[in-house]
């Protein structure tokens, strides 16, 4: 998504609660952050997962060290050594992931961007968690910043639910199911609704 306005009016209107995010928190920025291959983006959210933003990305420098002009390619990865891995700073079950995602896209079993844009959120889901160390939300985060979708909430983010939590003024955490129901009126632009929720957190929020 480029032009938000249609998003922010819609999300205004719907709901109040939000509306007032909206208007503590401005202008939407949410953007791309991934110009890479689809292997490319899964390889970093791998390296990426459990881990703080400075340590994982001295590891996922390591890991880009190891290849020619620092680009991580599939076939590869498949040929260095587990000892490289290991002295990048990887896990065992992170080198078992990469080694995972790297055979699936030399067998041509990794769907690329072209072929991902013709599927469903749904059927993206589905075809990527396939990948071992790969869950739903590593999934949706793709959805929305490698793929732009618009309508994407992912429901068991802590994030989104203690944004949620903090503009209704919750005195405990919403479960998922609620996060799920409230998010209906959010439709077709949740995932403005998420970047929103996000930076709900870093604002003061008025009263009224």
């Amino acid at each position: 998504m480029t032009d938000f306005a249609p998003a922010l009016r819609h999300l205004t209107a719907s709901d109040k609660g939000l509306a007032r995010v909206i208007k503590a928190v401005g202008n939407c920025e949410l953007e791309s952050r991934h110009r890479g291959s689809v292997f490319q983006y899964l390889a970093r959210s791998i390296v990426y997962q459990q881990l703080s933003g400075k340590a994982a990305a001295t590891i996922h420098g390591r890991l880009a060290d190891l290849f020619p002009r620092r680009r991580i390619e599939a076939d590869k990865l498949l040929d260095l050594p587990s000892s490289s891995l290991r002295a990048a700073g990887l896990s065992r079950s992170k080198s078992l992931a990469l080694e995972d995602l790297a055979k699936r896209d030399v067998a041509g079993m990794l769907p690329g961007r072209i072929q991902l844009k013709s599927m469903t959120d749904e059927e993206i889901i589905a075809r990527l968690t396939e990948v071992r160390g790969v869950g739903e939300w590593t999934v949706q985060m793709l959805l929305i910043f490698y793929l732009g979708r618009p309508d994407v909430l992912p429901i068991r983010d802590l994030g989104v639910l203690k944004g949620y939590q903090k503009m209704r003024r919750l005195r405990d955490l919403p479960s998922s199911v609620r996060l799920e129901r409230a998010g209906a009126r959010w439709r077709p632009f949740r995932s403005v609704a998420t970047w929103y929720l996000w930076r709900c957190l870093e604002v003061d929020l008025p009263r009224r």
